[in-house]
């Protein structure tokens, strides 16, 4: 069978970086997408990536979702996201990715231009979501979330006594522990690489397994985090479902006040509760999301 030639987009969201394929005309299906993870995002025998963003069209013409307000009725999605890590591994949701196919998807024209900005609804393996993607290419996009569930406070994994943390667990799309150190020394010193691995692969968070996040509150307002993302099996840049736990955490503890500035190796993000007003949804996650570059792949599947 002859080279199928796929064009692709490298996009980019405080350094987690995505490679993004309009699925709407090569319908991969998810074992090829699986495939095309492995095989495109190792950092030297390929684009090199933390994931694979496939954007699908929708499979929903209903009104409501999951990470919308019950309480106000939603338009139908103009899209459907799927998420491979890069290990090919499917993801129910990815906050960066989400805010990077948001604005892949506003500039192919989807969406419901505003003022200033484009608003997209699109579903998730983790519910529907909405992104505002202003008009300027270097704004942050603000991606609406629910708000942050299923918390458990010091729970107890096997390998907690050897971390030496306190760890708390919580729902923010997906699978997520947090854990505070004592100062930002604490936190940039933290062997993350060695710590997360039996933490990550834990039984209590078996079978999908967690992600692990380090943070240190700065002050009322401002929180600096690291987080090791399992499915790329490695510290990674930013993470923004990590954003979304840490805050959400640090708020169940009353170490914060919102509004609330997380910085992360690649990036800052702002996040927390909705103001006043009628939101789309109950928090939000602002943060950057870059094209970085355009090309094409031969694919022999």
């Amino acid at each position: 069978m002859p080279d199928l030639i796929v064009s692709f987009t490298k996009m980019e969201g405080a350094e987690n970086d995505f490679i993004v394929v309009d699925n709407r005309f090569f319908h991969f299906t998810d074992a090829e997408l699986q495939t095309l993870a492995r095989r495109w995002c190792p950092r030297r025998r390929g684009v090199g990536a933390d994931g694979v963003l496939a954007l699908h069209p929708s499979t929903s013409n209903s009104a409501q979702g999951d990470a919308e307000d019950p309480a106000s009725p939603t338009p139908s999605p103009d899209f459907r996201m799927r998420y491979v890590n890069a290990d090919g591994s499917m993801a129910t949701m990815c906050g960066n990715g989400a805010r990077c196919l948001a604005r892949f998807a506003a500039d192919a024209g989807l969406g419901s231009p505003q003022q200033d900005y484009t608003r997209l609804t699109f579903e998730t393996d983790a519910g529907r979501y909405t992104a505002d993607v202003p008009d300027t290419p270097e704004a942050p996009v603000r991606l609406w979330v629910p708000e942050p569930s299923r918390y458990q406070a010091r729970i107890s994994p096997d390998t907690a006594s050897t971390a030496g943390f306190d760890w708390h667990q919580v729902w923010s799309g997906t699978e997520h522990i947090v854990a505070f150190t004592d100062s930002e020394a604490a936190l940039s010193e933290a062997p993350l690489e060695t710590l997360a691995p039996p933490l990550r692969h834990d039984n209590a968070f078996a079978p999908e397994g967690t992600n692990v996040n380090l943070a240190a509150v700065l002050n009322e307002h401002t929180v600096r985090m690291r987080t090791y993302e399992k499915g790329v099996e490695a510290e990674t840049a930013a993470c923004g479902t990590g954003v979304l736990a840490v805050v959400a955490i640090a708020l169940k503890q009353e170490q914060i006040t919102p509004p609330a500035t997380i910085h992360t190796p690649g990036g800052t993000f702002q996040s927390g509760p909705a103001a006043d007003g009628a939101p789309p949804a109950l928090w939000y996650l602002d943060g950057p999301a870059r094209t970085v570059y355009q090309g094409t792949l031969a694919w022999t599947p």
